[in-house]
């Protein structure tokens, strides 16, 4: 049976961002960036000029999240304050998010020269892979220590899971859709 093919298309455009999707190829550009999906750009994980962005952008974060959380934790550590560890943890987390979007906030606002709108990108900067970050880093330090404590010790393979932990996730981000933290 001899056919013909047939492509179907939608284009949507709105004031910043454009999509147009055809059975073939997807295209999606927001704001001047661009990211396209074709059969013949396959994702693949071997670009090490990626995992270099991906790197230097994970490492922000993790410099934001480990202050709101080592600060936490050395905060009950150093006063004494008897409090359960997990709550200490929790707390820990939520505030290596805070001190993560303050310190993103400043970064963007340095290269936006907007306020605002470098706090609404840090706000949606993907917050699955912070608290990805965020938790492996607090699962190292109660495994190792058994409590919410820093030790001399706790702290490298803290920051070592805190960083290889998000890092795929960022790459892939980076290399499948062009989205990178700054």
């Amino acid at each position: 049976m001899g056919g013909v093919e047939q492509e179907s298309s939608l284009e949507i455009s709105l004031p910043s961002t454009h999509i147009n999707y055809s059975s073939k190829i997807l295209y999606l550009e927001m704001n001047s960036m661009s990211v396209s999906n074709a059969h013949s750009a396959r994702f693949h994980w071997h670009d090490l000029a990626v995992w270099k962005t991906a790197s230097q952008n994970t490492s922000w974060c993790l410099l934001g999240c480990t202050i709101g959380d080592f600060g936490t934790i050395f905060f009950f550590q150093w006063t004494q304050i008897p409090f359960p560890s997990v709550a200490i943890l929790t707390l820990a987390i939520v505030n290596g998010l805070l001190t993560s979007i303050a310190l993103e906030t400043f970064i963007l606002y340095r290269q936006m020269s907007s306020l605002m709108l470098a706090f609404q990108t840090a706000i949606k900067m993907s917050f699955i892979a912070m608290v990805a970050m965020e938790s492996a880093m607090n699962v190292t330090d109660y495994l190792l220590v058994g409590e919410a404590r820093l030790t001399w010790w706790s702290v490298p393979p803290m920051l070592v899971a805190g960083f290889l932990t998000p890092l795929p996730y960022s790459y892939w981000r980076l290399k499948a859709f062009g989205i990178a933290c700054h």
